[in-house]
């Protein structure tokens, strides 16, 4: 069952402005914006808005021409992808499970589901019942395909239903090519070959298995124009397919995810920061029994303190490991608490876990021995962290790149390694990579040949021995087709000082000029 929010931001605006549609809502003409690098675009328009010709994607300074007392208002497409996503937890009251489709409809799976409701008719009948109730405007279409019920939803008859045993290649050959959710640049050449329906691209697939020239050649030409492009919403043919039930079409369903959190309210304000912090300390004792009931260990807290003027204090930590430790937890909060302004009190405290993970119970050894007396890495990491901020603690690991300057990364302490595929055999690489390659200039006897001499910051090093070169081809999956291969040296000066240089690009190789030469690395 497709479910299509038409008006998906309006709506929510009149909710937040306590007003129902066809009161002062549409009296005058309305659109919400975003504001853009060409000026303020136009994102939703109500009906009187539209009646005088604003349109979504128009620019403002264009609406205003057309209707110049327009009213506008900020448009909040964040907003209205977390609504969307609530909506999806509240719309699996008629299937298992419901998916998002972006940004304003729903699909849900009624497979089984629509004699509990007494039919088709009557399920979709209670959905446009509860979404009018709830500021809603909704169509609605159920059909044996993700595809098919998107597309008569938009396209199709209000309350549509496409029964299994129906002809769907009949009774979708009328829609408009637009119901198979193509980008704009596809429904555009499509429109340039004259494909304006769904039946004339059934027709191409039947060409199959006729014999017209005709018929093949248009096959053909579709084939060789959309083949290359992966993503479905830029081949019509997949599309098709999936519209059709011939391949499936994977969803993401919305699965609810509750986050653990206890509160105090409190009889009377605190102002002060001992009583503070017993009050912090019952609260990670409580989030402690909550973790250990689920099986789960917290990753990401969030400490809430609501003050007597209203205003709310929020501090947040992010945990190298699981953890339901409530000394921990309590050490922890200890350091960020002290730039906390209580003003005439703090009536109200609340403590979240944004983030958990698995936890298996188990008794005490002697690592936990270690985490309570503050000893074990996870507990360092969390302290250094707090102290030093949250991307100060990090490790370095290796990453599948034969570039050196790609050939590393940074990632938490405690998170797995990324698997490598297969083993990455490097030359000698020197202890002290530069942030930069720093460009210098050399002295050779050939522009193919081994670097005499060359200047770095200013001071010019005799070579006086060479070993390479090595060469590294780029990554032509990454980088433009202008990028040069490269040469890597290891020098040594008179003095014995040894450096890692490389040459960018050859002289022949027609993709620049002359190479460039780099100082990348040093030597102990």
């Amino acid at each position: 069952m497709a479910i299509w929010c038409a008006d998906l931001a309006l709506d929510r605006w009149r909710h937040s402005e306590g007003c129902q549609r066809g009161e002062g809502a549409d009296a005058a003409p309305l659109v919400l914006i975003t504001e853009t690098a060409h000026g303020p675009r136009i994102d939703a328009a109500n009906r009187a808005a539209s009646a005088h010709g604003a349109a979504r994607g128009m620019m403002l300074a264009d609406a205003r021409t057309l209707c110049p007392a327009i009213q506008t208002r900020p448009s909040d497409p964040a907003g209205d992808l977390a609504f969307l996503e609530r909506l999806a937890v509240w719309a699996q009251r008629w299937g298992p499970w419901s998916a998002m489709d972006a940004p304003d409809g729903l699909l849900v799976d009624v497979t089984a589901v629509a004699h509990l409701f007494g039919g088709e008719r009557r399920l979709l009948a209670d959905v446009e019942k509860r979404c009018t109730a709830r500021g809603l405007t909704v169509r609605t279409a159920v059909a044996p395909t993700a595809g098919a019920a998107w597309a008569l939803a938009h396209f199709g008859p209000s309350s549509a239903i496409l029964a299994p045993d129906d002809d769907m290649t009949a009774r979708l050959a009328d829609l408009p090519v637009a119901a198979l959710r193509l980008d704009n640049d596809v429904l555009l050449v499509l429109k340039r070959l004259g494909l304006k329906r769904l039946g004339d691209l059934v027709g191409i697939e039947e060409g199959r298995e006729r014999s017209n020239r005709q018929d093949n050649h248009g096959r053909d030409s579709i084939q060789r124009r959309f083949r290359n492009r992966k993503s479905p919403a830029a081949n019509p043919l997949v599309r098709m397919d999936q519209l059709l039930g011939r391949v499936p079409e994977p969803l993401l369903p919305v699965v609810p995810v509750t986050a653990p959190m206890v509160q105090r309210r409190l009889l009377e304000p605190i102002r002060h920061r001992p009583l503070l912090d017993k009050v912090v300390e019952d609260l990670a004792e409580d989030m402690a029994r909550t973790l250990e009931a689920k099986g789960q260990g917290a990753r990401r807290l969030q400490l809430g303190l609501w003050r007597v003027d209203g205003e709310v204090i929020l501090r947040e930590l992010e945990l190298a490991a699981a953890t339901r430790s409530p000394e921990h937890i309590c050490r922890l909060f200890a350091e960020r608490l002290d730039d906390v302004d209580a003003g005439f009190g703090i009536e109200m405290l609340r403590l979240r876990a944004a983030w958990s993970q698995p936890l298996a119970l188990d008794q005490s050894d002697l690592e936990a021995a270690a985490e309570q007396h503050g000893t074990s890495l996870a507990a360092c990491i969390d302290r250094l962290t707090t102290r030093l901020g949250p991307k100060a603690v990090q490790r370095p690991v290796p990453r599948a790149s034969h570039i050196p300057e790609r050939a590393q990364g940074w990632q938490p302490p405690l998170e797995p390694e990324p698997a490598l595929q297969g083993e990455l055999a490097f030359h000698t690489r020197p202890l002290k990579l530069l942030d930069r390659p720093e460009r210098i200039s050399v002295l050779y006897a050939a522009p193919e040949g081994y670097p005499r001499r060359f200047s770095w910051r200013g001071q010019v090093c005799e070579v006086a021995r060479v070993e390479g070169p090595e060469r590294i081809a780029p990554e032509w999956w990454r980088e433009k087709g202008t990028a040069r291969l490269r040469d890597y040296y290891r020098v040594e000066d008179e003095e014995g000082r040894r450096y890692w240089i490389y040459r960018n690009g050859l002289a022949t190789d027609g993709r620049g000029g002359m190479p460039d030469w780099y100082l990348q690395g040093l030597f102990a």
